[in-house]
């Protein structure tokens, strides 16, 4: 029996597991969507149930004529999420309550369709995963010490510009004006949304597991580099320009315009490991 075939067997069973997911996750979810709506570090969770949802609309002709045998290894996955949900819920943990919905998902797929085709959609439900925004304890623990170090990248490369600077924590010191390392400086906020677009890159133009996880990782520094850029800038116009360099307008705009910067570096990284791929393939198919 293939995936489509199964879709319309248990379509009757489906339908009733959406209504209780339904149910169970609306105040959850909207609590999320919240998050996104006001937290720019997580603005880009509105985009992930999308792409996710494109990912398997992509591969939707061989997905429909995979087999499909249903694993009861998916109740335990199911029974897991359960439990999940209800731990979190009497904590009120919010993290596990949202991450046990793809927890759920993820065994409902075994459940109803076997490890098959479970393989084919594990990229959108790993995938969603990445709209669950962090616990503040874990993104705290992350953006202080990134914080800390763009700080220290920054007035190193301002001294070596032979500007009067000097640092205490995150609080770069001129004669004149003091600035301070905000968590939006950290590259934190750029960093959540660029490891969503490197796993998209990763699996729309690569095709070997080891380029894939150098193109994620590479967000990574991409991030860290292109903010204390955006912080070095700042400190040579507040400089000269006072305060008003440091917030209003340009804040915003350099916001923008080092997140554009990174995505840039992205995308080119992702087309040197394309060639570097296709260059491996040639020259095995040469030897061949």
């Amino acid at each position: 029996m293939t995936f489509s075939e199964s879709l319309y067997k248990y379509r009757f069973q489906l339908a009733g597991l959406l209504v209780v997911l339904a149910a169970a996750y609306s105040s959850i979810i909207q609590r999320m969507v919240h998050n996104w709506y006001i937290d720019d570090n997580y603005s880009h969770g509105f985009l992930i149930p999308f792409i996710a949802g494109w990912f398997v609309y992509r591969d939707w002709p061989r997905l429909r004529e995979t087999r499909a045998t249903p694993s009861n290894i998916g109740l335990l996955v199911i029974a897991a999420g359960v439990v999940q949900l209800i731990f979190a819920w009497l904590a009120t943990e919010y993290f596990n309550m949202r991450l046990s919905l793809v927890v759920i998902l993820a065994g409902s797929v075994l459940f109803f369709f076997g490890k098959e085709t479970f393989s084919r959609l594990r990229l959108p439900l790993g995938y969603l995963v990445l709209m669950v925004p962090l616990p503040y304890i874990i993104y705290d623990a992350i953006a202080f010490p990134l914080k800390l170090f763009v700080t220290k990248v920054s007035v190193l490369a301002l001294k070596i510009m032979n500007f009067a600077v000097w640092r205490e924590g995150n609080i770069i010191s001129f004669p004149n004006i003091v600035l301070e390392v905000a968590d939006a400086c950290s590259g934190m906020r750029s960093l959540m949304s660029l490891i969503a677009i490197a796993v998209t890159l990763a699996f729309l133009m690569l095709g070997k597991t080891w380029t894939r996880w150098v193109l994620v990782l590479s967000a990574i520094p991409f991030a860290v580099m292109t903010n204390a850029f955006r912080v070095i800038m700042t400190g040579v116009l507040s400089r000269y320009y006072g305060r008003a360099a440091a917030e209003g307008f340009f804040h915003e705009f350099a916001g923008m315009a080092v997140f554009i910067m990174a995505m840039v570096l992205l995308g080119g990284a992702a087309i040197v490991l394309k060639k570097i791929e296709d260059r491996s393939r040639n020259a095995s198919e040469s030897r061949d």
